[in-house]
């Protein structure tokens, strides 16, 4: 007999979205469990990918210029 699925983490995953992320609700309940699990990982994992290297950072900020 399969054990009954563990109910699915709401208060934590609106914690993620609403707080840590500072989605504003219609963005957090527009956002679909793809979106939510990809924003996740990049917020788990992305710190350790290290800063872009310079050439490809003044590379960005070339193509996408402030002014």
């Amino acid at each position: 007999m399969t054990p009954p699925a563990a109910p699915f983490p709401w208060a934590e995953i609106m914690t993620f979205g609403l707080g840590r992320l500072g989605w504003a609700p219609d963005i957090f309940w527009d956002a679909t469990p793809r979106e939510i699990a990809a924003a996740l990982k990049a917020h788990r994992y992305g710190h350790d990918a290290g800063a872009p290297a310079r050439s490809a950072l003044l590379a960005l900020m070339a193509a996408h210029p402030d002014a």
